[in-house]
């Protein structure tokens, strides 16, 4: 009986020594990659920015923007609109980044986007996620929202959203770039919901200038029918 007491605890000493270097050996490492994902997420470290314009009647035919009325309202028939610009990396993207800017966006300064950012909540919401991350203060980074979503055009014949349409994302894709020269099909990616059309996405450079972003284009959605449903 003792033999197999002072066996134990010898196997027990064993296995107790190898975790104790296993900890020694990782820890450095995980430490390191921390560091890592926390310089990753600075503010302004980033490469490039995705524009993501969201088709709204999609969003208020949801349950997402079933409570919305700013938004989704009887009166209201916003047709792209802009979900957000988001700083990316060439794998991945930074948010909630620290900064000296205060996280709640100023009402004033929200009312001036609510033109293509149709709600505080969204406003509040892509500032502190996304916009904290561009190395801008709130309003220079509205400003640049602004600015993307002016550098783009909306094909004449998806922007009408007075009937329902259907096309492939091929389709819907080719349109933008036949309205947008300079766009490559490898910077830009229709994102579905089921099968109706949730959102465009295009990369831009940190300037504004239309760019290649293959993780992006990736993640695109292929199918072959996406629906675009009617403001109304």
């Amino acid at each position: 009986m003792m033999k197999k007491s002072s066996a134990l605890r010898e196997v027990l000493f064993a296995a107790a020594i190898m975790l104790a270097t296993a900890v020694f050996t990782l820890s450095p490492v995980n430490a390191q990659e921390r560091r890592q994902d926390r310089q990753q997420d600075r503010a302004g470290n980033f490469d490039f920015y995705v524009l993501s314009l969201s088709w709204s009647p999609t969003f208020c035919a949801t349950n997402k923007g079933g409570r919305n009325d700013q938004q989704c309202g009887l009166d209201k028939q916003y047709r792209f609109i802009v979900h957000g610009l988001w700083p990316q990396h060439e794998k991945g993207y930074p948010d909630f980044c620290r900064t000296s800017e205060p996280e709640r966006v100023p009402r004033g300064l929200g009312e001036t986007m609510f033109d293509i950012m149709p709600s505080m909540g969204l406003v509040g919401h892509q500032w502190r996620k996304h916009g904290s991350c561009s190395g801008l203060g709130q309003k220079a980074y509205f400003e640049k929202v602004r600015a993307a979503f002016e550098r783009v055009e909306i094909p004449a014949d998806l922007s009408s959203g007075n009937r329902p349409l259907t096309f492939s994302a091929d389709e819907i894709e080719q349109k933008f770039l036949g309205a947008n020269p300079g766009m490559s099909r490898k910077g830009i990616a229709a994102s579905c919901e089921g099968r109706q059309l949730e959102e465009i996405r295009i990369c831009l450079s940190k300037d504004l200038q239309f760019r290649d972003c293959a993780e992006v284009d990736r993640r695109g959605c292929t199918i072959s029918q996406i629906n675009l449903p009617p403001a109304r």
